[in-house]
């Protein structure tokens, strides 16, 4: 890629870059020929836990990382000059800016240079007023209420003699000209280095790196993306496995990896107020999240096993278990081919072992557990909200959106358009027209629709091979597993197809994955969105939209629409007109459903943790060993740092896509699969300490970013909480053999006892299969070979409700077949309709906000409101004190005079010495 492509240009916008509201400590251009002024360079001192500069006073708030130009190879010095002059302009805009830095020569490379960055007190006062960053006025007053369980979870929590508590403070935006309000201890330990790191991101992020005629470049990023600077990163305080050399460290980042990313706390909870203090609020509410949505998933995983152990205890009780393992009953029953030719008869006792797996999954506890998660997944998003609300008040972000949040700089540098801004009626700039606007939007939405088509047709493609490759393990499979007799009564061809379309189906979902993701980065940046909320929640849509249909449109497919149309045998349904539809395991789509969910979400799990465990772990290994091969001396702090792992620019997205598309599988398809929470729930155990022991010890110290909520994750998981209730009614109503049952159960089943005859589910096997005559067979359909033990059969049977052959209606539809229709949409409705009834009197019963928070969020505007103000109010009052003062005065004189004449006048007329009486 070369200098000039996808740079951040603006046009006319000289005053806009450096204008006093985005940037007030720009000092104006460097005036034209003015040599840059770049950063000094020193030499490493040999403090290798130094936080601060050679003068041991000033403390580095970032690292930039570039080659020495004038290092490189002769005949390649002249490509390099562009980049030098513009590193030299770039790291003069950013002293213009009130930046102080010092240049170090890395001591393992000596083409490699670290620029350390500084922000004086008086620039740090004041991005912390353009960022309305919160800080603490006075020691909250309001005591918290402790838990009646304290006595029980303490034994959880990190060590507090390690992480000790903090004192909570009321907070309010900081501002430089109500300093004395604030409280302030330690100017050097006011902002802490969390703080310290987003606003030096945020003025590099603004900072220039060329100008030509009117025409501005700016921005850390592109100056990254064209290999200016190799990297950009904030300091970790220390090395996570050995505490700093120096006394003033906090060591923080060993702290957080002794009792958080260590494998030896995975059973303490996590100290959250730390990661946050650390890593910023964006990274603090994620691990939030996912701690709370494992515990959660804890109360899920308890009843899904116990739904898991009831059916593996009731599968040999289960008659219909038994009467398709009765020799007298399922050994007599032959059922016809299941594919045209080379399919044969086969016995429905080969399917014994099948249909007790089955019930395992199939039977009346799965029915109360799909009820319970609809519950639980309502209790888990409201419970969420309050105590999501409880960490905006926490860590000061209950009004982040509507006060701190800047525009993008990529947005900034393409405002060339004035328009009237509704709210102030002042003119203001914006990259696009409301043409260009919907133009850029409607492409971003062609694009998902045409990439969401291409997974129908990747689909579509999975189901052909399922159709065709069917026929091939009908044929074959029976004879390749001759010797191997254990194994055939578990692999049927059904089986088979289904396992090697997963695998097939997983394969595709993994490369589709790669190649959207690029696409859906791309359409979002050429949407433009404004904030980087606003474009986290544009992308985050996006991928979920895609990623939903990817991810789950095998299993959409197995439990809705796989065996649903397939006619009967002699008048099978075709697909395309050449493949025979698909017909469901003898066992039922159920078992089929269980192994795709099982496939998928192992295979996910696996491929995520290889992912991101071993790469970042190889990849500094072997950047260590490159580096201790080159040089023997003492490694500083931020060479140290650069070796790590770089975070992705997405940061924690595809954590949070990964968790939201595994709360997809635990709740949309949960009917089909009880044991889905507890595996999530192990998965995120292990999970939770992953991530820890991955950011703190493998990756680069994350520039600390601002987030008040989950974003646009929070309404994704309450549509996927209501879809979930439709698709585990539909699964239990059209994929189990629940509501024939029952239907069979109360309407047509009762054992011969007289008068006090009783229900029973004996003969529901027979009841249920229809009867089908072999000479009714087409010539495509009929099978080349039967068995040696039907030469002389006559008829076989297959699962629906059709009229035998010989009735006036045959092989049409029976009255069993209606009753069970009307009863699978009887019970749809009824149970969305109790289950929405209920999830809506909860949501309105538990509010959002909890009382105590709503009470100390209130007490810190009244302290706002009375502290900040006092500056303003007092001088004020004291005008209109001081001019009521004199007022007074003169009227009290007036007074007194008229009062004097008045009594003078009276003691002439009625010769009475007034003063007297």
């Amino acid at each position: 890629m070369s200098d000039d492509e996808n740079e951040f240009e603006m046009e006319a916008t000289k005053d806009f870059v450096c204008s006093e509201e985005l940037m007030p400590t720009c000092r104006g251009d460097a005036e034209k020929g003015a040599k840059a002024v770049t950063a000094p360079q020193v030499e490493f001192d040999g403090r290798t836990d130094s936080l601060f500069f050679n003068d041991g006073k000033r403390r580095i708030d970032f690292v930039l990382v570039y080659e020495d130009e004038d290092k490189k190879e002769y005949e390649k010095r002249h490509m390099y000059q562009r980049r030098k002059r513009r590193r030299q302009y770039f790291e003069d805009s950013l002293m213009r800016m009130g930046l102080e830095l010092e240049a170090v020569p890395s001591v393992v490379d000596d083409k490699t240079l670290f620029v350390k960055v500084h922000m004086p007190w008086d620039v740090l006062c004041t991005y912390a007023e353009v960022l309305h960053i919160k800080l603490p006025i006075q020691a909250n007053d309001l005591a918290s209420k402790s838990s009646t369980f304290n006595w029980f979870t303490k034994y959880f929590y990190p060590s507090q003699d390690l992480i000790k508590d903090e004192t909570e403070y009321f907070t309010a935006p900081f501002a430089k000209d109500r300093m004395e309000h604030f409280h302030i201890k330690d100017q050097d330990q006011f902002f802490t280095p969390a703080m310290r790191g987003r606003m030096a991101y945020y003025i590099l992020s603004r900072a220039e790196y060329e100008e030509r005629g009117k025409v501005k470049k700016f921005g850390i990023s592109k100056l990254l993306d064209g290999g200016i600077y190799k990297a950009a990163y904030p300091l970790h305080d220390c090395r996570f496995n050995v505490k700093s050399a120096d006394e003033d460290c906090p060591n923080e980042r060993y702290l957080l990896y002794k009792e958080w990313g260590h494998p030896k706390s995975f059973y303490k909870m996590q100290p959250l107020d730390l990661i946050r203090k650390y890593y910023g609020e964006k990274v603090g509410i994620y691990f939030a999240w996912l701690g709370f949505y494992t515990a959660m998933l804890a109360f899920a995983a308890v009843v899904g096993l116990g739904c898991f152990i009831y059916g593996y205890k009731t599968q040999h009780t289960s008659t219909w278990s038994k009467e398709v393992c009765d020799e007298q009953i399922g050994g007599r029953i032959v059922m016809c081919p299941q594919c045209d030719q080379e399919c044969t008869y086969w016995r429905l006792n080969s399917t014994c072992e099948t249909s007790k797996k089955l019930c395992i999954f199939d039977n009346y506890g799965t029915l109360v557990f799909a009820v319970f998660m609809s519950i639980w997944v309502t209790l888990f998003l409201e419970f969420w909200k309050r105590y999501q609300a409880e960490l905006e008040y926490e860590w000061d972000t209950v009004e982040f959106l509507e006060q701190e949040e800047q525009p993008r700089p990529e947005y900034e540098a393409k405002c060339v358009h004035p328009r009237i801004n509704p709210i102030t009626q002042t003119e203001e700039k914006v990259p696009y027209t409301a043409c260009g606007k919907c133009i850029r939007v409607s492409l971003g939405i062609g694009t998902v629709l045409f990439w969401i088509l291409l997974i129908v047709a990747s689909v579509v493609g999975v189901i052909v091979y399922r159709l065709a490759v069917f026929f091939t393990f009908s044929a074959k499979l029976r004879q390749d597993l001759k010797e191997l007799e254990p194994f055939r009564e578990y692999v049927t061809p059904q089986m088979a197809t289904s396992v090697t379309a997963s695998l097939i189906s997983f394969v595709v979902i993994m490369i589709l994955n790669y190649v959207y993701e690029r696409v859906a980065i791309w359409i979002t940046d050429f949407e433009l969105p404004r904030t980087k909320t606003e474009y986290e929640n544009s992308l985050t849509l996006k991928m979920f939209l895609f990623q939903f249909v990817n991810y789950y449109s095998s299993c959409f497919y197995i439990a809705f629409f796989k065996g649903k149309v397939v006619g009967y045998p002699g008048q099978p349904v075709y697909w395309l007109g050449m493949y025979r539809n698909e017909e469901c395991d003898p066992g039922g789509c159920l078992i089929e459903l269980t192994t795709q969910l099982t496939i998928i979400m192992g295979g996910k799990a696996i491929w995520n943790n290889i992912q991101e465990v071993l790469m970042p772990w190889v990849m500094n290994l072997i950047s260590r060993h490159c580096s201790s091969s080159r040089s023997e001396k003492s490694v500083p702090r931020w060479e140290q740092d650069y070796q790590l792992q770089p975070m992705g620019k997405l940061g924690l997205f595809y954590e949070y896509l990964e968790m939201v598309i595994q709360f997809g599988f635990v709740t949309l398809f949960v009917a089909s699969f009880p044991l889905a929470p507890l595996l999530a729930l192990l998965n995120n155990l292990f999970e939770i300490r992953v991530d820890a022991w991955k950011i703190t010890t493998q990756f680069r110290r994350v520039v600390p970013e601002k987030a008040q909520d989950i974003g646009a994750w929070q309404p994704i998981l309450g549509g996927v909480a209501i879809f979930a209730v439709v698709t585990n009614a539909m699964i239990i109503a059209f994929t189990s053999d629940m509501i024939p049952r029952l239907v069979y159960y109360w309407s047509f089943s009762v054992s011969d006892g007289g008068p006090e005859a009783m229900h029973t589910m004996e003969g529901y096997i027979n009841k249920t299969l229809s009867i089908f005559d072999v000479k009714d067979f087409s010539n495509d359909s009929r099978p080349l070979n039967a068995p040696y033990w039907f030469q002389n059969g006559t008829t076989c049977r297959y699962r629906d409700f059709r009229h035998p052959p010989g009735h006036p209606r045959q092989y049409e539809h029976s009255v069993y077949y209606w009753h069970v229709i009307a009863a699978k949409l009887a019970f749809i409705i009824v149970v969305e309709h109790i289950v929405y009834l209920t999830k809506f009197i909860l949501a309105y019963a538990i509010p959002d906000v909890p009382v105590a928070v709503r009470e100390q969020i209130k007490r810190e505007k009244f302290l706002t409101q009375q502290i900040l103000h006092l500056k303003l109010v007092k001088p004020v009052a004291d005008m209109i004190r001081q001019r009521v003062d004199v007022t007074d005065e003169v009227d009290v004189a007036s007074m007194a005079n008229d009062m004097n004449k008045a009594d003078e006048a009276d003691e002439a007329d009625t010769g009475l010495d007034l003063d007297f009486l």
